[in-house]
């Protein structure tokens, strides 16, 4: 039976859905829809699927995810690949590399490539799509699957499908289309033969390094040069980082795609689209996050602490504090700990303006949340001011922190919950609860938890800099020594 690998890409940031999704937390490590996130959803979205030998997925993620990213497997009880990308270089390298790895785990399987950050409800209707695909690209075709169009949407990409293949629901790709303005996305409606784009492949390994090396010798030969030189570390497969600075940043769609329909090269496999309605939303920005969730007779979508009164198709999330609306009509509000967000839903693309201006000001809130996800655990920034901060720290049962050294801080740690093993300088020794430690400027220090429970703690750091670039790392876990 021919195989499937699913290759999940998460390599992108999700700025419109901000102040939810950062950049050090995008969207699809957010669970937005149920309690799974995006990317674990997508990780489960073949479960069932007996007529496939589906095989472990895929990830390939941006370094900064890869803890968090394997932590979300761990909660779901699933294994997979993933394959750390040093910076991102577009969909086109992030799949060539993922073939790389799938040639090695087996016999030239299908891959079925995903974003992690769609959502997709009728997972049934999926699955049969996927289950129809599967017998295509198993005879060297390329796959991609068209969005039925509700609407002349100017936000995606189309497809224009060609001549239908027999005893199928597949049509031969005629021409791949950009975003289009308001007046030609209409007319593409109109005629009833364009798809919106949804960034969903499926094809064999092999026929992908094909292509690629058709239409861009350059990025196959850098991919395929980084990830020979590449290392395993731990969970992680990386690539060699200098190789793949140097390998040329293109999508899928214009690396490869757009020359399978319009170059009829005999080099180059034949492109075909498969409408699909299955509830698919790319999730892209806050009006298209409402229009997936269930409603109230008012159109209004409520997450958290919300009270309404007289208020129509809104969507109002509160993560920490009680967030009252009146007498509003198609807003947005999203309250976190450190930021709310107020948009009218017409305007949800412009949220990424600014997130821009938040990073040209240097403000944190761009890109970090105040709560930070480690691999040992997360922190949560309670309080700063001049020359203080506190934390409060949670280190998961059998983790441990890395042995440091700060230059210009010391830190007072308080036990709240369970028992820290503490090494301070050439000693170790435990704090139970309702105890406290401190740890002097130019210590060298290590947080453990020993215990079966979460460790809890607040910390108290202060000094004449506090920036989490102080760390000098001599042991780790994690692999994370040096600064």
């Amino acid at each position: 039976m021919q195989s499937l690998i699913p290759v999940i890409l998460s390599g992108g940031s999700g700025t419109r859905l901000w102040p939810l999704s950062r950049e050090k937390h995008p969207k699809q490590l957010l669970s937005l829809i149920t309690e799974d996130s995006l990317l674990q959803a997508t990780v489960r979205r073949m479960d069932g699927l007996d007529q496939i030998a589906v095989k472990d997925p895929i990830i390939v993620c941006n370094e900064e995810y890869r803890f968090v990213i394997a932590e979300q497997l761990r909660v779901i009880h699933r294994k997979g690949t993933i394959l750390l990308e040093p910076l991102g270089r577009n969909t086109a390298p992030a799949l060539t590399i993922a073939a790389l790895s799938a040639l090695e785990k087996d016999e030239d399987p299908v891959l079925l490539v995903m974003p992690s950050d769609h959502v997709i409800v009728d997972t049934a209707t999926f699955q049969e799509a996927v289950c129809q695909g599967m017998q295509l690209a198993a005879d060297s075709h390329v796959i991609t699957f068209g969005i039925q169009p509700d609407a002349p949407e100017t936000g995606y990409g189309y497809i224009q499908s060609g001549e239908k293949l027999a005893e199928h629901n597949a049509y031969y790709i005629a021409r791949f289309v950009e975003k289009p303005d308001h007046s030609t996305a209409q007319a593409y409606l109109d005629t009833g033969s364009y798809l919106w784009n949804s960034g969903l492949f499926m094809l064999r390994a092999s026929i992908w390094l094909s292509a690629i090396g058709v239409c861009r010798q350059d990025i196959l030969k850098a991919c395929r040069a980084a990830w020979e030189q590449g290392s395993v570390d731990g969970d992680f497969n990386r690539v060699d980082k200098n190789i793949f600075e140097q390998c040329p940043s293109d999508s899928i769609d214009y690396a490869v795609m757009e020359h399978i329909a319009t170059d009829r090269n005999p080099q180059l496999p034949i492109g075909i689209v498969i409408p699909l309605s299955a509830g698919w939303s790319d999730v892209g920005a806050w009006d298209s996050l409402w229009q997936v969730l269930p409603k109230d007779n008012a159109g209004n979508v409520i997450q958290g602490d919300v009270l309404l009164h007289d208020c129509t198709n809104t969507l109002a999330i509160s993560e920490n504090r009680l967030v009252a609306c009146v007498g509003v009509e198609d807003m947005v509000i999203v309250e976190t700990s450190d930021a709310i967000l107020v948009v009218h839903k017409s305007r949800t693309q412009d949220v990424k303006k600014i997130v821009d201006n938040l990073k040209h000001k240097g403000r944190s809130e761009g890109h970090l949340h105040r709560k930070v996800f480690r691999p040992w655990g997360w922190y949560d920034g309670v309080d700063f001011g001049e020359r203080f901060q506190v934390k409060r720290i949670v280190v998961k049962p059998g983790a441990a922190l890395s042995l440091q050294m700060h230059h210009h801080r010391t830190e007072h740690w308080i036990v709240v919950r369970g028992t820290a093993k503490v090494t301070r300088g050439d000693t170790s020794f435990l704090v139970p609860e309702n105890e406290s430690t401190f740890i002097p400027v130019g210590t060298r220090h290590r947080l453990e938890n020993p215990g079966c429970v979460p460790l809890e703690m607040i910390e108290v750091q202060s000094g004449s800099y506090l920036g989490e670039d102080d760390i000098v790392r001599f042991e780790d876990v994690y692999g994370r020594e040096g600064k």
